[in-house]
């Protein structure tokens, strides 16, 4: 990885009105799952002789995925005709087992306005939760003109939700009107709501086990000869971190600040100038970061390949909007998920964020190519060159971030953002690729640690997490020293 800092360029990237509640719980009894409402990820195994990668622009393939998503179609409603919304949804059924879910459908640039709400049955007690919101957002994207935006398998998409192990789901999509909230003793004044989007279906994700996954387990047999791409795609995930850890390494340890300044040096062969050589390396300890063979990605599940920008002159923060009731032990799982939601239901190339963080404070490579390297994510509509995604997971517009995460936010970006001379308390330039906030081709100011909403129009990371970046910002100054 000698010299990454001169990388070559590579181009690719709510709230709901109230339901009643449905009738008590049907019978426990598990009906069959039509085939028709069902569709694993699966795929038979490469012919023996095809090659372990794959052209440009075409997705590895996935013989032997542990892990499934289910694609329901979603159905249109009984809805009350004095309502002016349309509303598609799923009866209560029985599934297989999954973990998370969301909504998909056809056109990426089309937006739902209105709710999406759902419950859900945990598989360990039968037992039904009451009604959660799924947030509608559609604001991380690869950036427009893009091969990832264009690669035509790119859908519109909700926020996904952890649920936890469950086998039974009932969903209601409901489409509103700006105004449709309001009071008003004259429903038929109301506007009509808007159409819901072309082709909804839910999505519902079985991560798979951990050991299974984490080892590139197969499952079935393999045809005598083929290769698996899978390995193929592991071993360059892996040699992309091959300056800070061993190829199976499940971490990238941390370091001290000293050994961070050491290896600063090490990694930027030329890449220095005499003077910058010279000078104080304004560079944070590397903290401990778990790697993608740690959380156990599939690597057979994204393309092939690795895409980089330039350079690293901003981190945006984002939160997942997938929830909160998860437990730290189960966030291998959790990641796994929104990593096959990602590139299974919502069709980019790899997960969105470059890096993600726990509310325990672990911190977890995202997007294969490198932690120390300027990989180009799909995490900020318009503003993925030239920057980083830091995901925390959860969902923080009412929940305040836990300590442990703010602090994993400002180690990291002291580490990282300091491996490009950047100082986490000043301000950068970015170019806009174009979102709904700035046009295509405007230089936008921005703080070098922005939130999510500060490139494009959204509440995305949370009022209560986007309150505390000023803290990140101070501490990760701290710890590069200035």
């Amino acid at each position: 990885m000698r010299g990454f800092l001169a990388s070559s360029i590579g181009v690719t990237c709510a709230a709901a009105l109230a339901l009643p509640l449905t009738p008590p719980a049907l019978a426990a009894t598990a009906r069959p799952v039509p085939a028709t409402e069902t569709a694993t990820t699966a795929r038979p195994a490469p012919h023996a002789g095809t090659s372990a990668t794959t052209p440009a622009g075409r997705r590895a393939a996935e013989p032997y995925a542990a892990g499934s998503t289910q694609s329901l179609p979603l159905e249109p409603l009984t809805r009350d005709r004095a309502t002016p919304s349309a509303e598609q949804g799923l009866p209560r059924r029985a599934v297989r087992h999954f973990s998370l879910l969301g909504v998909v459908w056809d056109d990426p640039d089309a937006e739902l306005h209105g709710s999406v709400r759902v419950r859900t049955r945990a598989a360990g007690t039968g037992v039904w939760s009451g009604w959660q919101d799924v947030e509608t957002h559609a604001d991380h994207a690869a950036d427009p003109d893009t091969p990832e935006r264009a690669s035509g398998r790119v859908r519109g998409a909700t926020a996904p939700l952890w649920v936890g192990d469950s086998d039974g789901v009932e969903l209601r999509v409901r489409s509103e009107s700006a105004h449709s909230a309001k009071q008003t003793p004259d429903a038929r004044n109301l506007p009509a709501a808007p159409p819901l989007p072309s082709g909804l279906r839910l999505e519902l994700v079985d991560p798979g086990e951990d050991d299974a996954t984490s080892l590139g387990a197969e499952e079935g047999p393999r045809t005598a000869g083929a290769p698996n791409a899978e390995t193929s795609a592991l071993t360059e995930a892996a040699a992309a971190n091959a300056d800070l850890a061993p190829l199976a390494a499940t971490e990238i340890a941390a370091l001290s600040h000293a050994r961070t300044e050491q290896e600063y040096l090490a990694l930027n062969p030329g890449g220095l100038t005499e003077q910058q050589r010279q000078a104080k390396p304004y560079v944070g300890p590397r903290p401990r970061i778990v790697t993608r063979r740690g959380w156990g990605a599939n690597e057979g599940l994204r393309e092939s390949g690795l895409r980089y920008t330039k350079k690293v002159k901003a981190a945006f923060v984002h939160h997942t909007a997938s929830g909160n009731k998860y437990r730290c032990s189960q966030v291998p799982s959790l990641i796994r998920s929104i990593y096959r939601y990602h590139v299974k239901s919502m069709g980019w190339r790899d997960i969105g964020y470059n890096f993600l963080i726990d509310k325990c404070g672990k911190i977890y490579e995202g997007r294969a190519g490198g932690v120390a390297k300027p990989v180009l994510g799909a995490h900020t509509l318009g503003f993925n060159n030239n920057s980083m995604g830091i995901a925390v997971l959860g969902s923080y517009g009412a929940t305040k971030p836990s300590k442990s995460a703010v602090k994993a936010i400002a180690r990291l970006t002291a580490w990282k953002l300091g491996l490009y001379r950047m100082n986490p308390k000043g301000k950068t330039y970015l170019k806009s690729a174009g979102s709904n906030l700035h046009r295509k081709g405007k230089k936008v100011r921005l703080n070098v640690i922005s939130g999510h909403r500060d490139g494009f129009k959204t509440a995305c990371p949370g009022r209560k997490l986007y309150g505390k970046l000023g803290s990140a910002r101070s501490k990760a100054a701290r710890y590069q020293g200035r």
